[in-house]
């Protein structure tokens, strides 16, 4: 930059017979420059002030290469974000060549030249050419340009002509007041509609997501247009925005500059995404260091935390515009409600600025009058203000008064409102200052891809469930679920549960235990009895045992079944966890709810329920359960041949009747006995089955390689395979059974698709060689930025009927076609295999035997199938 000062930048360009050189070379000296001083720690705020005047400087310079200094009728003009003097390493430079309608096809030739000359600097520009009229037309139809226009800066030409466009597009001529601000608020809340109305997203936007710098340029651009004031500290001297909330706004604004600035460096680009690619890197360059967290996860915490106070900021300062600029003119209609709160034209506000101070108990009653009131619309905003304002009021003393624990427990047990009023306590500070342990979760995000929401936004999406199986509307969509929370005594204990459940993330140890901990002291705290404090403390030890128990074992064995019951322990505490697993798995990553989770829950919950029902002393043993499957299956099967059923049942083990329900059965005995020798190997697709995907069928003769092809298959389409179920025949023939779905977790119904994955099956099948097992299909692009070491455990069934082998590593395409490789490599058969994807984290678990039918007892062969297996999953 010290050739503009020196002037020898222009005596360069005098002489100079390679201008482009010389400007790009000076171009990327200064960006070297304001990097090395970002580097060093100057705020952003200088830097990009100082990018700005650079860009002016040469652009002013470029421009008169083309046309003259004192030209009337043509300026050249910056517009949006470079209007406004900000300006980040790659954001675009949005300019207006403003024109005379006169003087647009003379001047068509010379500014081709300059914009030429602009893209040869490799300058990202944003260009529009127009006349004054044109200018007129288009922002008057578009709020985006007339905003765009509003930041218009003029940087060299026609002076009058640039006055006479800022005048005729001012909102004394279009988009007055009121319709701007109608216009901006819908446009804000359908970009907030496209991140899914949450600023949590695993890979937010710094710039377009809700809380980003977008949400505080809105609050800019209608105080602009409003109150005639080019900034927001010209909001404070007009008594609009408090001295302590412009220092909120200036100070969030600051660290999101500095991380979007950052990106600009770090990638070379226009880049406002901080994806997974970036975070690691940006944490440690922010000085960041793990601690009982990873130094990204602190990083984190500090973006969401800000963009959640910037959130908040938002909210209120739109609320107070929409009563300063839409509701002005509005009659006032006051209700009164008590004497601490009234309606003012469907609003609740305090009767007067004292309430809180006097009452402090109010800072909670707001939202209980809320649920109480439906017809009431939201809160004043100088109402939101005197609560921010009166926070601090919130302590121990606050935490211990009756009337607080009092108003907390009927905020939880009232009929509607509950999960509106909860998540509106939390953006308005009050959740986390009435309930610090809740406070230290706000913007915990846990680096990884399952976990898509911090854990606070998880937390209320789980409450959110569960009080939606209470709509009668939408009893359709978890029907065994609003059955069962219609009969739940006491509601709240399981709300309660929810806050609880993973309340204590983050702090380092079983966070299980430590929120079961958390959770009694509460309740007690709140007045709960003994019973109902130790319930929600044992919901908050075992949330997680029902999706493990569903998800890792093998839950049609008698004996895993019992295991499980004996910890549930009752009909009642079972009902409250199955809820509580369903609403906790759907808020974990709403993506990865399916049918077969679905289906396994209800397979589970159903089976316990049974059992606990005939008593515990009374398990069903495997005969009682065998014996019952095959008289259901043989009534199902109807007209056929008992003989011919039996004769195929006599070479098939008792393993095949315990992991396949009557109907599962009854279908392949169909088609086994319909099928003649030249039809194998025999594939046969069902659409959609009781276990809550689609079932694909394999019956062919037993080879080593079949499980491995079969599975890259599956992989190669883009399937999730979610079960595996591999039965041997005495005669050699196998039965192998798969449960999949499509890629966004869907049945295949297509009939195309569904002739597809037999013929892909076909296909690899009858090659019969290892080598098409590979699959070419590329991970997604995230999974690079996860290293999680290829581990492999082995226990043995109780019964000594199999070998369990737990493997845990990194997702990729092709993963389960390595470990049939394995498999066949070692002389492993496999009976069952239960697939869980975990975000990246792969959890698969496989029941195994030896080519005898037997559970791998040998050391040294165990050992040779970890290796194995390790070596197929690591290699590239």
């Amino acid at each position: 930059m010290q050739l503009f000062f020196t002037g020898s930048f222009d005596r360069a360009l005098s002489s100079t017979s390679t201008p482009v050189q010389l400007f790009r070379h000076t171009l990327q000296s200064v960006d070297e420059a304001l990097a090395e001083r970002f580097a060093k720690g100057v705020p952003v705020a200088e830097l990009v002030r100082q990018r700005v005047w650079f860009v002016d400087e040469l652009l002013i310079r470029a421009w008169h290469r083309f046309i003259q200094p004192q030209e009337n009728g043509i300026a050249l003009v910056a517009v949006g974000g470079y209007g406004r003097h900000e300006l980040h390493p790659n954001s675009d430079i949005d300019l207006l060549i403003l024109l005379n309608p006169d003087s647009q096809s003379s001047r068509q030739e010379s500014l081709e030249k300059f914009l030429a000359f602009l893209w040869d600097l490799g300058l990202e520009v944003g260009h529009s050419v127009r006349t004054v009229a044109q200018c007129i037309e288009e922002a008057g139809q578009d709020i985006s340009i007339a905003t765009n226009l509003m930041e218009a800066r003029l940087l060299s030409g026609d002076n009058a002509l640039f006055q006479s466009m800022c005048e005729l597009t001012g909102p004394d001529q279009m988009w007055p007041t009121r319709a701007f601000f109608e216009a901006k608020w819908n446009e804000q809340l359908a970009r907030h509609r496209k991140y899914h109305g949450t600023a949590y997203n695993l890979e937010p936007n710094v710039k377009e997501g809700p809380g980003g710098l977008r949400d505080i340029q809105t609050i800019a651009w209608v105080a602009k247009r409003h109150f005639k004031t080019d900034t927001l500290e010209g909001l404070v001297a007009r008594d609009f925005l408090t001295r302590r909330e412009y220092e909120d706004l200036i100070r969030g604004q600051e660290f999101l500059w500095k991380v979007r600035y950052a990106l600009h460096v770090l990638t070379g680009r226009n880049e406002n995404r901080l994806l997974f690619d970036y975070q690691r890197t940006l944490a440690a360059q922010f000085g960041y260091q793990d601690d009982h967290r990873l130094a990204v996860e602190n990083f984190m915490k500090d973006y969401y935390r800000t963009i959640t106070e910037l959130g908040r900021l938002n909210e209120m300062l739109l609320q107070l515009f929409q009563e300063v600029i839409l509701r002005a003119d509005a009659p006032t209609e006051i209700v009164r409600i008590n004497k601490r709160f009234q309606s003012c034209n469907g609003f609740i506000e305090v009767t007067d600025a004292g309430v809180f101070k006097r009452y402090p108990f109010a800072l909670l009653e707001v939202f209980l009058l809320l649920e109480q009131h439906r017809d009431l619309k939201g809160v004043r905003a100088a109402t939101i203000r005197l609560m921010r304002d009166h926070r601090y009021l919130i302590d121990d003393r606050f935490r211990n008064d009756l009337r607080c624990r009092s108003l907390f427990m009927e905020i939880l047990r009232q009929p509607h409102g509950v999960t509106h009023e909860l998540r509106r306590m939390n953006r308005y500070g009050v959740l986390a200052a009435y309930f610090p342990a809740f406070g230290n979760i706000v913007g915990q995000m846990q680096y990884d891809l399952f976990h898509v929401y911090t854990v606070d936004d998880h937390t209320l999406h789980v409450l959110r469930n569960l009080r939606r199986l209470t709509v009668p509307a939408h009893e359709k969509e978890f029907p065994l679920c609003s059955r069962i929370m219609k009969r739940i005594p006491k509601p709240e204990l399981l709300y309660l549960g929810a806050l609880f459940h993973d309340i204590a993330k983050g702090r380092g140890g079983d966070h299980s235990e430590l929120g079961a901990t958390d959770a009694f002291a509460f309740c007690r705290h709140h007045g709960l009895s003994d019973h109902d404090a130790h319930l929600v403390a044992w919901l908050v030890r075992n949330h997680l045992i029902m999706s493990s128990t569903a998800q890792h074992k093998d839950i049609s064995d008698p004996d895993v079944l019992a295991e499980f019951a004996r910890k549930v322990g009752s009909v009642s505490r079972l009902e409250y966890l199955y809820l509580l697993t369903v609403a906790d798995i759907r808020a974990t990553n709403p993506a990865l709810w399916n049918g077969w989770k679905d289906a396994l829950l209800i397979d589970l919950y159903s089976s316990t329920r049974h059992l606990l029902g005939r008593g515990l002393d009374t398990p069903v043993n495997k005969e009682e359960l065998i014996t019952e499957t095959r008289t259901a299956a043989l009534a199902l099967l109807g007209g056929t041949n008992a003989e011919d059923v039996n004769a195929v049942w006599s070479d098939i083990g008792e393993e095949y009747f315990l992991r396949y329900s009557p109907d599962e059965i009854a279908w392949q005995m169909r088609l086994i006995l319909d099928s003649q020798p030249e039809d194998l190997p025999l594939i046969r697709i069902r659409e959609e089955t009781d276990r809550g995907g689609t079932e694909i069928f394999i019956y062919a003769r037993d080879q080593d390689h079949l499980f491995a092809m079969t599975t890259s298959a599956l992989d190669q389409l883009g399937l999730n395979i979610l079960n595996a179920r591999v039965i041997t025949t005495s005669n050699g023939f196998t039965l192998d059974t798969y449960i999949v779905l499509d890629e966004n977790g869907n049945t295949i119904r297509d009939p195309r698709g569904i002739r597809e994955i037999a013929d892909a099956i076909r296909t690899r099948v009858s090659r019969g060689d290892i080598r098409a097992a590979r699959t070419s299909r590329r991970p997604a692009r995230q999974l690079r930025h996860f290293t999680i070491p290829t581990q492999v455990t082995f226990s043995e069934d109780p019964h000594h009927r199999h070998t369990i082998a737990e493997l845990t590593t990194v997702d990729r395409p092709g993963l389960l076609a390595r470990v049939g490789q394995a498999f066949v490599e070692c002389g492993v058969r496999l009976l069952n295999a239960k697939i869980a994807t975990f975000g990246e984290r792969v959890e698969d678990v496989f029941f195994i035997t030896g080519k005898d039918n037997n559970p791998l007892n040998d050391t040294t062969q165990l050992d040779t199938l970890r290796s194995s297996l390790v070596r197929h999953l690591d290699a590239n």
